[in-house]
């Protein structure tokens, strides 16, 4: 029995301990899956979860991301003169865990950059950045050729050069205030550039730089920037020059506070030049306070004064309470009505005068009787249907609506002061644009110093911009834009047309009289309101000009403002007159418009000063058949330099001769482009003028001499060019006169003389 318990005991033991493994063997499987899914989840975790947090900071250790930044979209005018352009520069940046002294260094750089103008670029501006940075610290942006050459012979450890673009004006200070600038970080600041930043600005793109533990470039990859919409202007940059050049001249002469100018064209609204001074030069944007950022066009509200005189009188004209040729009685130079007196200048007395002898003397008793034979109702439907009281839509920011109370906010004597221009505030913008009303014939176009895109076929825009020279004359568009309407009559609109000559040729607008154009305009001269009082200054004033030319067929309307002229007179017909026969007068003979009345000779009784000539030649005074006989070496008994004859003794030419023959052309031949009533004028004013003589030489090949006259030194040129004549030339301006004349058939190589003036 022993022996067989004895048998029985291992068999039991072995039982026992099977239970024993399993358990043990159970434990390790459940210990080793529990390792299993807590390393699954962790992974799940680091690779599901914050997959992208793990890649972006991988990223940021394995690569430097870089900001591309894209070509700013051009500002062109309307000949595709850049305006405003991007050109590439050097930015100097540093990478501070590379620089082993970042004082020494920081003080090197400071002295090779050497811009006090940029306070970044001060030493210990460069020298915080150094310090407080690791892997990436600005030194300089948009240094000169000559400081990033400076800062390249360092050849410092860890300083690095980056191409960026920079915001460049090629004519520096033109149009600055409707341009605007650009700042440090390619933002839009003012002018097109603010309104349209995001247009302009484009996309930026992205460069991917690989890089080792030690910060090493390994390689890059690069997202390429989508370049800004380029936008052209309206303005043409020869038209912005002369008037900015004639306004420098009149804010010289009167040192008023500031200056607008305005040429627009009347037929389609767009705005051909917008001068403001005193401006800035975009290219050093640190120098420019948010007053010279300041659009006087679009921004300034004043009380226009006569100049809306132009509005009662076409309003009355329309309204049919009166013609031109009515009779109005201005009473002495006084009005009362409703308690309130209302003089005409205290050294006017009219009586019973024609309408437009009222408006050639602005007289304001006249203006108040004819807003008072309209009513309020009427005459405010007249004022709004001309755009005051609104914003015009021109593409430019800061623009306010001006200030038009509607009728029932009226005072009792409110009308009398609005027909004078008074208690109504007007934008220069808005001024033209009435202007340009009266000149197109009677619609109201808003005014637009954008280009719209041109479209091709499909009516997409095309994706190239094209030249859109502006070329005098013209109808209005068919169909009339958006925001366009009929105001007036074109009866109305020519009556006015008539009326505003006489008060440039009789009234008082004399001093924007052109030479060789009619013109048309009203002079204005407007108190201040005092900010001291709030009562109307009697020492500050706005003095203004509005007028169009030509008259028959107007091309362009100038609006001039002078904001509170000093010195000397401040009235609108002595400050602001003269500005637009500046301005008018080479705007016209720029766009090669025919002129439509006699050009005048130069008047001077003392001696005039030597005229800058094409050929520095020294003949002023000298008779210009015996210069053209001297420049061609011409023998003494040659028929071209025989002297004129009068017409009656001049010889019949003979068509079977083959001499010399020398025929004189009738010197009471009007002008081609004169008027049969303007030309009566100028002759009964003018001396009688020299007898032309046609010359034809049987002599060879032979030329006939065009007509030159009235030409500008350009078109002289390219016309003789293209005749296969020379030419000398005599002064500058326009062509006076010429030798030989018009006709006359001269031999190959002949030298023609003109004689230019202004």
């Amino acid at each position: 029995m022993q022996a067989t318990l004895r048998a029985n005991r291992p068999r039991n033991l072995a039982s026992r301990a099977t239970p024993m493994k399993l358990a043990r063997f159970w434990l390790v499987c459940i210990f080793f899956l529990a390792w299993a899914c807590a390393i699954a989840a962790r992974l799940f975790w680091l690779q599901v979860v914050r997959h992208s947090e793990y890649v972006e900071r991988a990223q940021k250790q394995q690569q430097r991301t870089f900001e591309v930044a894209p070509r700013r979209g051009i500002l062109y005018d309307r000949n595709l003169h850049e305006l405003a352009m991007t050109v590439q520069v050097d930015s100097i940046y540093a990478v501070p865990s590379e620089i082993e002294d970042k004082k020494a260094s920081a003080h090197a750089l400071a002295a090779a950059v050497d811009n006090p103008e940029d306070k970044q670029a001060r030493e210990d501006q460069i020298a915080d950045r150094l310090d407080n940075g690791r892997g990436f610290a600005w030194v300089a942006r948009r240094v000169t050729p000559e400081a990033a050459a400076r800062v390249k012979a360092l050849n410092l450890k860890g300083v690095y050069f980056q191409k960026e673009f920079q915001r460049f004006y090629p004519n520096n200070q033109i149009a600055a205030q409707v341009l605007g600038y650009v700042g440090l970080d390619d933002n839009g600041l003012g002018g097109l550039e603010g309104k349209y930043d995001a247009k302009l600005h484009g996309v930026p793109g992205k460069m991917f730089a690989a890089m080792d533990a030690r910060r090493h470039v390994l390689g890059s990859v690069a997202q390429e920037p989508e370049p800004g919409q380029n936008l052209q202007l309206t303005i043409d940059e020869n038209i912005q020059f002369m008037a900015e050049r004639a306004l420098d001249h009149n804010m010289e002469r009167t040192h008023a506070d500031n200056g607008t100018v305005v040429v627009q064209d009347v037929h389609t609204g767009q705005i051909l030049a917008l001068a403001i001074r005193p401006t800035f030069n975009p290219n050093q944007f640190r120098h420019t306070t948010p007053a010279l950022l300041k659009n006087h066009a679009v921004s300034d509200v004043y009380e226009p004064g006569s100049t809306f005189k132009l509005v009662t009188y076409s309003a009355a004209l329309e309204s049919h309470v009166t013609t031109p040729d009515d009779p109005i009685d201005c009473q002495g130079g006084a009005i009362t009505f409703n308690g309130r007196t209302i003089h005409d200048d205290k050294a006017d007395h009219y009586h019973v005068i024609p309408v437009h002898k009222a408006l050639e003397v602005s007289s304001d008793v006249a203006a108040v009787k004819l807003a008072l034979k309209m009513g309020p109702d009427r005459f405010y439907q007249y004022i709004h249907d001309l755009g005051f009281g609104s914003r015009t839509g021109a593409e430019l920011p800061g623009e306010t609506r001006g200030l038009l109370r509607p009728t029932k906010k009226w005072g009792s004597t409110s009308i009398g002061s609005i027909a004078i221009g008074q208690e109504i505030g007007v934008t220069p913008l808005q001024l033209v644009s009435m202007v340009s009303t009266i000149a197109n014939g009677g619609v109201y176009l808003p005014p637009h110093v954008l280009m719209p895109p041109p479209a091709s076929a499909n009516g997409q825009p095309a994706p190239q911009l094209e030249a859109q020279p502006f070329k005098a004359g013209g109808e209005l568009p068919d169909p009339l834009p958006s925001g366009a309407h009929r105001v007036f009559s074109t009866l109305t609109a020519a009556e006015m047309r008539k009326m505003m000559e006489g008060v440039v040729l009789f009234g008082t607008g004399k001093a924007a009289q052109l030479n060789g154009y009619s013109s048309g305009g009203k002079t204005g001269t407007a108190q201040k309101i005092d900010p001291a009082t709030h009562l109307y200054s009697k020492t500050m004033h706005v003095a203004s000009f509005a007028g169009i030319a030509p008259i028959n067929n107007p091309v362009i309307a100038v609006a001039v403002i002078m904001d509170n002229p000093k010195g000397g007179s401040y009235y609108g017909a002595a400050v602001s007159a003269p500005v637009f026969a500046e301005v008018a007068q080479q705007v016209l003979e720029y766009l090669n418009v025919p002129h439509d009345i006699d050009v005048r000779e130069p008047k001077s009784t003392a001696k005039p000063e030597k005229p800058v000539r094409e050929d520095d030649s020294d003949t002023e005074g000298s008779n210009i058949n015996d210069l053209f006989a001297a420049v061609n070496d011409l023998p003494a008994d040659d028929p071209l330099r025989q002297p004129a004859s009068p017409p009656q003794e001049a010889p019949q030419p003979d068509p079977n001769s083959n001499a010399a023959t020398v025929k004189a052309a009738n010197p009471a031949e009007p002008h081609p482009s004169s008027g049969s009533d303007q030309a009566e004028v100028a002759e009964a004013a003018s001396p009688p003028q020299p007898a032309l003589r046609r010359v034809t030489i049987s002599d060879g090949k032979r030329l006939n001499v065009p007509s030159l006259v009235g030409m500008s030194v350009r078109q002289v040129i390219e016309t003789t060019a293209t005749e296969g004549l020379q030419v000398q030339i005599d002064g500058s301006g326009i062509v006076r006169e010429q030798a030989p004349a018009p006709g006359t058939q001269v031999p190959s190589g002949t030298k023609i003389v003109v004689r230019c003036g202004r």
